[in-house]
């Protein structure tokens, strides 16, 4: 069967384009053993519910069931699942304990999940008193769900924060309440324009040197940091300034490879939401890393990077859209459709162009299927193929 599509480009011309070969890439894994890996897992929308933005439930545990059979950790309730684009609180909780239950169900799954804010609305009348006691709220409730948490950035926070030690009070608050160590999230405002001046500057220097406080204050309390920051130089020193113990976790979409490989003096961990959608890819790389070898450990990443770099291009935040319909193309849902509407923030070229990038990173399962949904979204955008797949 010949696969040939005709996909809109950028510049509005038609390119002629085949799938290669389907996925090589195994479907289960064991945990890794040389680095903590944590894929942000995505929702599936339930697009046949009487009332909107409902969550399909079974099909967004089975995904993590296929997350958790690749040896990956799953990260709950992150940005990558809608929290602050559609996800309200009240189903982040839903969610956690759904995700939780169901890890318990599976032998070797792991999962941690976001505590943060987001039931409070920001706005520069908040107190900081009212922040600290919604983050009360979320970390008692991941808690008492039997969940590690990721200590979410807070838009409540950075609204009101006037300073660095604002942001230190209710660090040091929540950390000294937590009964287990947590990973501490710095989302760059690329990925959410409302935490711009996150940790009480918008000079990156000053930022880190206030986090780096926060950490070394409460090392026993902190698992790790998450910075995506989409800056690998930025990472990597601070990386190399964290306390004995703390991890530094990437959630640098653009840099992973490189950057959980790393140098003689250390490596990041992984908390990514692009691991959600080349979880095979990821899971056979390390792997590799595990068994020491390097070289199959970037051939399998570095067809990936590009794929990534496109997913999370700017508008960043948008890039739930490309790591759903990815899921899409490889059949784990029946449709491409998103909580509040949001597979309509990528336009149709930039899907068309996911499509090439993520076949030659040997990542459509089944390039039939894939190429099938894919002439089924070119038609409906109105773009005819000549004589159809075949």
């Amino acid at each position: 069967m010949v696969r040939k599509l005709l996909l809109p480009a950028e510049d509005g011309t038609l390119l002629t384009y085949s799938a290669g070969e389907a996925s090589p890439f195994p479907k289960t894994a064991p945990v890794p053993r040389s680095r903590v890996a944590y894929a942000a897992a995505h929702v599936v929308l339930d697009a046949q519910a009487s009332e909107p933005d409902q969550i399909d439930w079974e099909a967004t545990l089975a995904y993590r069931h296929h997350l958790w059979s690749l040896g990956l950790a799953v990260a709950e309730a992150m940005d990558t699942s809608q929290r602050g684009m559609g996800l309200s609180w009240a189903q982040a909780q839903q969610l956690i304990q759904r995700s939780i239950s169901e890890a318990r169900s599976h032998p070797g799954a792991r999962v941690a999940c976001g505590a943060g804010t987001d039931q409070l609305a920001p706005s520069p009348a908040v107190t900081l008193e009212q922040v600290r006691q919604a983050y009360e709220e979320q970390c008692g409730f991941v808690e008492s769900a039997g969940g590690r948490i990721i200590l979410m950035a807070s838009r409540a926070l950075a609204a009101c924060a006037r300073t660095p030690e604002d942001y230190m009070q209710v660090y040091d608050h929540i950390l000294s309440q937590v009964a287990q160590p947590v990973i501490i999230h710095w989302l760059g405002d690329m990925f959410d324009p409302a935490l711009a001046g996150y940790w009480g500057s918008s000079d990156l220097d000053a930022a880190m040197e206030s986090c780096l406080v926060i950490i070394k204050r409460h090392a026993s309390k902190v698992d790790g940091v998450k910075i995506s920051l989409l800056d690998a130089e930025r990472e990597i020193a601070m990386r190399r300034l964290l306390p004995e113990g703390v991890k530094m976790y990437t959630g640098d979409d653009f840099n992973y490879a490189d950057l959980m490989l790393g140098d003689e003096q250390g490596h990041s961990h992984a908390l990514l939401g692009i691991f959600d959608a080349i979880a095979p890819a990821a899971s056979a790389a390390l792997q590799q890393l595990d068994a020491g070898n390097i070289e199959r450990y970037m051939e399998i990443l570095a067809p990936t990077v590009p794929l990534s770099r496109h997913i999370f291009q700017a508008p960043t935040y948008n890039y739930k859209a490309g790591i759903v319909f990815l899921a899409y193309l490889n059949g784990h849902q029946d449709h491409f459709k998103m909580v509040a509407g949001l597979e309509s923030a990528r336009p149709l070229s930039h899907l068309a162009r996911l499509f090439v990038l993520a076949d030659q990173a040997r990542l459509l399962v089944d390039p039939d299927v894939a190429s099938e949904r894919m002439h089924a979204i070119l038609l409906q955008a109105g773009i005819e193929q000549e004589g159809g797949i075949r």
